[in-house]
């Protein structure tokens, strides 16, 4: 329930997946679910439908994709999330590379941003500096997933899907990339906080 620019940081998703033709939102719920189901209900008020699928902390987030998927999930091909990040991604097109390359998840990329402002050196002498650069030789996991149903067999008990589930798809070839290079937000801090809201006021 983060608050980014007057509004919590779960509006502004549900709005974008709203925007982006999403509007059967499963909510995996453990922190706070309470404030959460209060405040968004069954979805109706913001033009979506909100299920709600309960797990505990300790499951992270292996446990809480894996509850959703089998309570409430029959697609074939759906979006996951972790629910911390704004991010501007085309969904359908997301969706749209997923089907085509074959993965059983994909997971969407963004360049490397350096929390570190870079220095330029030649020999012994600083030449420059680059204030916090994107590095886009490198590429980070933003948080936004497509999985096909098959997802579930790969999915332990309790754990995190990035750090047991995707090494394993990895080295089956079965997890694929989508680069993405707009706009992209993880809200870790308060300083992640500040730049999203910088973000927002100027789209």
């Amino acid at each position: 329930m983060l608050t980014v620019s007057g509004k919590p940081l779960l509006q502004w998703i549900i709005q974008w997946l709203k925007q982006n033709g999403v509007i059967n939102i499963v909510i995996g719920v453990a922190y706070q679910k309470e404030k959460i189901i209060d405040y968004f209900g069954n979805g109706e008020e913001f033009g979506v439908k909100i299920n709600y699928s309960h797990h505990t902390v300790e499951g992270g987030t292996s446990e809480g994709f894996r509850f959703a998927i089998e309570r409430y999930v029959t697609d074939e091909t759906f979006v996951a999330m972790n629910g911390d990040e704004l991010v501007d991604i085309r969904i359908p097109e997301l969706v749209k590379f997923h089907q085509k390359t074959g993965g059983v998840a994909t997971i969407a990329l963004g360049p490397l941003r350096s929390p570190y402002g870079v220095v330029d050196i030649e020999g012994d002498d600083v030449i420059g500096f680059q204030e916090k650069p994107i590095i886009y030789s490198n590429y980070v996991s933003i948080g936004i997933y497509v999985f096909s149903h098959e997802i579930l067999s790969f999915l332990p008990e309790k754990g995190d899907v990035e750090r047991i589930c995707f090494p394993k798809l990895a080295s089956q070839r079965k997890l694929k990339a989508y680069l993405h290079r707009g706009f992209w937000a993880t809200i870790n801090t308060l300083k992640d906080l500040e730049e999203a809201e910088n973000q927002l006021a100027r789209s």
